[in-house]
């Protein structure tokens, strides 16, 4: 029987921000790994925020991601004295007059919240780097990631050899 405890969690904060965070759960899904989602509300206090996260250890969760759109203060709580490692989903918020509050409330992290940050709206990479985390301590899982970098580098190279075949009157290379 195949264990379905969760070890990874993605953690939303609000119901818009859903379809970035399907990228993650789509990595996950991918490799096999077991996971939960959650919806917790910014506006939720502080201290339930923390309270879950506290208690996600106990529950087996190794690795979190979490995101909402223009509230980084959201993730911060999340990772706030707690020993998981958390990946951090900046989005894109229409509140924010430059569409990049939750990147630039980013750089500013407090100490306590070590959060390590993908690209703007790039829930698939936060799920590449949250099983790259986990696979540090499973040698299949450490496999299966370097043959999808291998795949991907063959990807890129045979799309460069294809773009080199055609041919244009001022092409340098």
């Amino acid at each position: 029987m195949i264990d379905t405890t969760p070890i990874a969690s993605i953690i939303i904060g609000n119901e818009t921000d859903k379809a970035i965070m399907k990228e993650a759960e789509k990595v996950l899904v991918e490799y096999n790994i077991p996971f939960e989602v959650i919806i917790l509300k910014p506006e939720l206090v502080e201290q339930e925020i923390a309270k879950y996260a506290t208690n996600a250890y106990s529950k087996g969760i190794r690795v979190i991601i979490a995101g909402s759109a223009g509230n980084f203060d959201f993730i911060t709580a999340v990772a706030n004295g707690i020993a998981i490692p958390v990946v951090g989903v900046p989005m894109r918020s229409t509140t924010s007059a430059n569409n990049l509050e939750s990147v630039f409330t980013k750089l500013q992290q407090p100490l306590s919240s070590a959060i390590a940050t993908v690209a703007l709206d790039s829930g698939q990479n936060a799920g590449i780097l949250a099983v790259q985390i986990l696979a540090t301590n499973d040698a299949n899982l450490t496999n299966q990631i370097l043959n999808f970098k291998e795949n991907l580098k063959n990807k890129i190279l045979k799309a460069n050899e294809e773009m080199s075949e055609i041919k244009f009157d001022y092409r340098t290379n």
